[in-house]
């Protein structure tokens, strides 16, 4: 005998792994409509954490990129010569470096944001009617109680 309880757990694995693939399918495409252009994806993770985060030590970044510290190194010593970020001594431990957008980064990183916005927009108008759209809002109002834990 089945349990509604077992059809809930497996109607839940479903949509698990559903929208694990629906979101790796919207995370590539994001990146291909990026245009990422120059900067590697790792530069651009770096900027656009910056921008919504603040300024940051190469070692937090790595931590949060799960990369070395010597691999993240490099990537924000690429971005300061591309003039993006720029470094300053960290308030409480001398030792440290905080980096931080310049202008030009936070430029950057509005611009490519602007861009996915301008092809997302489109693309809902174009392939989603008007209640596909009040579906879609439903959608991200429960996904982002997913995430706000």
């Amino acid at each position: 005998m089945r349990t509604r309880s077992d059809s809930g757990s497996r109607q839940a694995a479903v949509l698990a792994r559903d929208l694990q693939a629906v979101f790796g399918k919207l995370k590539r495409r994001l990146r291909q409509e990026a245009q990422l252009g120059d900067l590697s994806l790792s530069q651009v993770l770096v900027l656009s954490h910056l921008d919504r985060e603040g300024a940051a030590t190469v070692t937090s970044l790595a931590r949060i990129e799960g990369v070395r510290p010597q691999s993240m190194g490099a990537t924000v010593a690429s971005l300061e010569a591309a003039g993006l970020v720029r470094g300053a001594s960290h308030p409480t431990d001398g030792r440290q470096t905080l980096w931080s957008l310049t202008a030009a980064g936070k430029a950057h990183v509005k611009a490519k944001r602007a861009a996915l916005e301008d092809w997302l927009f489109r693309a809902i108008r174009t392939h989603l009617n008007a209640a596909e759209q009040v579906e879609l809002a439903r959608a991200i109002d429960l996904l982002q109680r997913l995430v706000e834990r």
